[in-house]
């Protein structure tokens, strides 16, 4: 199966919203929510995505000539990649009836463990989410990455059990979630969280956890006052927020701000490419998430079509390695790119 053909597949099932295009840049999708599109005005996701392309690579082949070494560690859990499949909620009201929020995290957690890279599952409305996707992460030992919305404590709480009870190597809360509509008329309320709030979320999580929504060095400096191990530079694919800056514009900002507090920094947000991931990691980022793609290629082609666009990204990674001159992800440096 090619990448070409898993586009075209996903075509006749994905909806009516995402177009599975050629390059998922955000603009055929614009300002359609429900769907994969961004709020308000829309320029947020096709920003992402704009800011990435105009950073470029540098060319280094006077080199040693050798196979790149990709391999990515985690919390103590090894990887054979430095990028993971992001979260998704409401995979069928956006994407389509092919699959549910159930079906889909089940698909995804086991293609990407059998590919040597691990996955973030959703939350949603319907607690049933998290329950079936920690049964999920439980069968495939623990190789995945719960991702809890900013509910209230009692909410969180419970599904934090949850995912200690499926042995989770580690849980991530997407905080800038808080934006949802859905979470503004809770009794008691949800939403964002103060430094102390976060802090008695990540003591009851037990487990490595990862903040993610940060789009400030003050943001990532509260998240780390507040015990996160992980930072996830994100601005929800512009979801939640219009006019917001781009990840790519503000990711070494906050690597620089982390830099030597211990504290792993991730990003995400129009990242469509094995180049773009080497781009990230220049910049100062650990690793990578990857969201919209993912779900086309699951549409598109189901285990297959995960594991042929995990393939894909791996190979460009790697050629983009050996091209500049990083023969390890700790040699991919700033000078490889060009901003």
């Amino acid at each position: 199966m090619t990448y070409q053909e898993i586009l075209e597949n996903a075509r006749g099932c994905i909806g009516s919203y995402c177009k599975a295009c050629p390059v998922c840049n955000g603009r055929a999708c614009k300002n359609q929510i429900p769907g994969p599109g961004s709020k308000g005005m829309g320029d947020t996701a096709s920003r992402n995505f704009d800011k990435w392309q105009e950073i470029r690579v540098n060319m280094d082949t006077l080199c040693e000539n050798k196979e790149p070494d990709t391999t990515f560690t985690l919390f103590g859990h090894t990887f054979q990649y430095p990028f993971f499949a992001g979260p998704v909620g409401a995979v069928n009201l956006h994407y389509g009836e092919k699959y549910d929020d159930l079906s889909y995290n089940a698909l995804m957690l086991k293609t990407c463990m059998e590919n040597g890279i691990a996955a973030f599952t959703g939350d949603g409305t319907n607690p049933e989410v998290v329950v079936q996707a920690a049964k999920a992460i439980a069968g495939v030992g623990g190789q995945g990455i719960p991702t809890i919305k900013p509910w209230n404590l009692n909410t969180i709480q419970e599904k934090m059990n949850l995912c200690k009870e499926a042995g989770c190597f580690a849980v991530a809360m997407d905080i800038d979630a808080s934006g949802l509509p859905f979470l503004k008329n809770m009794t008691p309320p949800a939403g964002s969280k103060t430094v102390e709030e976060l802090r008695e979320i990540i003591n009851l999580s037990g487990m490595p956890f990862m903040v993610k929504g940060i789009m400030t060095v003050k943001g990532a400096l509260k998240a780390k006052q507040a015990g996160a191990l992980a930072v996830i530079v994100s601005n929800h694919g512009g979801r939640v927020l219009d006019q917001c800056p781009a990840t790519a514009e503000v990711l070494t900002e906050i690597a620089d701000a982390l830099q030597g507090s211990g504290v792993k920094v991730f990003v995400d947000g129009g990242i469509r490419s094995g180049t773009d991931i080497f781009k990230a990691l220049a910049m100062g980022a650990d690793g990578v998430l990857i969201c919209r793609p993912f779900v086309v290629a699951a549409y598109g082609g189901g285990a297959k079509g995960i594991q042929t666009y995990i393939e894909k990204l791996a190979g460009e990674l790697k050629d983009t390695m050996a091209m500049c001159g990083a023969g390890s992800l700790a040699e991919i440096t700033r000078d490889m790119v060009r901003v």
